[in-house]
């Protein structure tokens, strides 16, 4: 009997290995483009049309009626509605040492507190402020969503990622805080943050998951940020890498009160086209990060067409704040030419506001930032990742707009 027993179980195996290849075969599979040539033909949404289809010739009209039509576009349909109120709002220093890094910067260890229907959120900052010169200092804020030892209070860990000595050595404070502490950056455990506290987020079709959970926490902490006497809250610039790099640009649309953003290799639903299809495409982030988005985001997936708005239009919803985005030369995944172009559609705001871009027609040669701009960019060469190299360019922008001093560039190493 037991040859027989065998012989069915392979013939079983052999039946469900047919069976598995059959439904692997019936699965749609989506074609990666990173061919320029096969970008097929689309329209991109105007800009400077209004949903009635009245051109936008002047800021008046771009501030009341075309940008809080193109904010409701992107809460209706790609990032959520953003909760406006809560019920408290608290914060202590857990941890202080006024002579860190040396004794040239003062960190402070914040946890802020949010409350709202007696649930609370707990988002703990870190933040080095200089010691030098005493007045407020303007302030680089990042969203991180990497490990959290890349922002190590203690410094025995240093990351390119996040250059501390670097920014404080420029003068600059420098803060951070982590993406799981509004929303685990996992497909079931998101729901264990922010999302506690406004449950009807989880259930509306419309409702904000990871991405806007991420941005709603920036605002929050620049809540705090608006308390510390050392902090110029009128000069902060928020700064987000890939995932995170989506969510500085929507809580920049979303928050005016962010003076400049800065948006690194954030791809598709971040500076990139959609429409383009190239890289990473809606149906890709969709599928493999189903908590990031709305549900309507879905009805999207295969279907950029019939999407009704694209990144071009959130990159103009910061103007006339300054506004930097990058990419890396071996990281097309996030579409560098697709970023470009996004940029270029949002000059046509900034010129509403007087200002004039200084982008090239076509991007630029690698390592060839442009900075004395007010939308500036660069494409690194390396891969994806934020380095040394797109900070010290963000502290040149910010030299720029911040503090209005030229730029002098060195050969980089």
């Amino acid at each position: 009997m037991e040859p027989h027993r065998t012989v069915y179980k392979l013939v079983y195996l052999i039946f469900l290995l047919l069976a598995i290849g059959t439904r692997l075969q019936a699965q749609p599979t989506e074609q990666v483009n990173y061919n320029e040539a096969k970008v097929p033909t689309y329209v991109l949404p105007a800009l400077l049309n209004t949903t009635a289809n009245r051109p936008v010739r002047n800021k008046t009209t771009w501030e009341k009626q075309r940008r809080p039509e193109i904010i409701r576009l992107f809460e209706e349909n790609v990032y959520g509605q953003m909760p406006r109120s809560y019920d408290r709002l608290t914060y202590s220093v857990t941890h202080e040492d006024a002579n860190a890094m040396g004794g040239k910067a003062t960190l402070n260890e914040v946890l802020i507190e949010v409350v709202n229907h007696a649930k609370s959120v707990k988002i703990n900052l870190v933040l080095f402020v200089p010691n030098q010169p005493k007045k407020p200092v303007p302030a680089f804020l990042l969203i991180n969503n990497r490990g959290k030892d890349n922002t190590d209070p203690t410094r025995a860990h240093k990351s390119d990622f996040w250059p501390a000595e670097m920014v404080i050595d420029s003068g600059y404070a420098i803060a951070a805080f982590h993406v799981s502490d509004l929303a685990p950056d996992d497909s079931v455990r998101y729901v264990n943050g922010v999302l506690q506290l406004y449950p009807d987020q989880l259930t509306a079709n419309n409702g904000m998951k990871a991405i806007g959970a991420w941005a709603w926490g920036a605002s929050r902490v620049l809540d705090y940020l608006e308390k510390d006497a050392t902090i110029d809250t009128k000069r902060v610039a928020l700064v987000g890498h890939s995932r995170g790099g989506k969510a500085s640009l929507w809580a920049a649309a979303e928050d005016p009160r962010f003076a400049m953003c800065i948006t690194n290799c954030s791809g598709n639903t971040g500076a990139a086209l959609s429409h383009r299809r190239f890289g990473e495409t809606i149906s890709r982030i969709n599928t493999t990060f189903p908590h990031w988005f709305t549900n309507n985001y879905k009805k999207f997936n295969n279907n950029e067409d019939a999407l009704p708005l694209d990144q071009h239009m959130l990159l103009a919803a910061v103007a006339p704040r300054p506004l930097y985005a990058t990419n890396a030369s071996k990281d097309l995944w996030a579409d560098p030419t697709g970023t470009f172009l996004a940029l270029k559609q949002a000059e046509s705001v900034y010129a509403l506001y007087g200002l004039t871009s200084h982008l090239p027609a076509r991007p630029p040669a690698i390592n060839h930032p442009i900075i004395n701009s007010p939308i500036g960019y660069h494409n690194r060469e390396g891969e994806h990742n934020l380095t040394a190299y797109d900070w010290r360019h963000f502290i040149q922008f910010a030299n720029l707009h911040f503090r209005h001093k030229p730029i002098r560039f060195k050969k980089e190493p």
